[in-house]
C-alpha cells in the first residue's frame, strides 16, 4: 500500500546539479520523518539527508553537507533532494525512504533513481 517513487536522476558533469523527487502515497506523509539514502558501487548504504516530520529540521552526511538540500512539500506528499556541486563520488542509486531522521527506523524504500556524475 505504501508507495515511494523516485525520479529526477540522470547523467551530469562534475559541478552540475540535479533535483530528485519522491512521490509518496499510502500513508500520512506529513506525520513521518523522511530521508534519502544512496548506494554506490562497492560502498555501504549511506544516509545522505533526512528531515523531521514535525518541523523542517534536517540532518546531512558530512560528505554532502553544504551541497545537498532536503525538503518536502506536505501538500503534495513529495520529498525532494536538491543536489548541487555534484562530484564523481556522488554517483550512486538514490533511494527515498520513510524515517531516518535522528536514528528513526527506516522503511519502506522506493525503487531508486540512478545518479551518474561523469565528465
Amino acid at each position: 500500500q505504501v508507495q515511494l517513487v523516485e525520479s529526477g536522476g540522470g547523467l551530469v558533469q562534475p559541478g552540475g546539479s540535479l533535483r530528485l523527487s519522491c512521490a509518496t502515497s499510502g500513508f500520512t506523509f506529513s506525520s513521518y520523518h523522511m530521508g534519502w539514502f544512496r548506494q554506490a558501487p562497492g560502498k555501504e548504504r549511506e544516509l545522505v539527508a533526512s528531515i523531521a516530520w514535525h518541523n523542517e529540521n534536517t540532518q546531512y552526511a558530512d560528505s554532502v553537507k553544504g551541497r545537498f538540500t532536503i525538503s518536502r512539500d506536505k501538500a503534495k506528499n513529495t520529498l525532494f533532494l536538491q543536489m548541487d556541486r555534484l562530484e564523481v563520488e556522488d554517483t550512486a542509486v538514490y533511494y527515498c525512504t520513510r524515517g531516518g531522521y535522528r536514528g528513526d527506523p527506516i522503511g519502506p524504500w522506493g525503487q531508486g533513481t540512478q545518479v551518474t556524475v561523469s565528465s
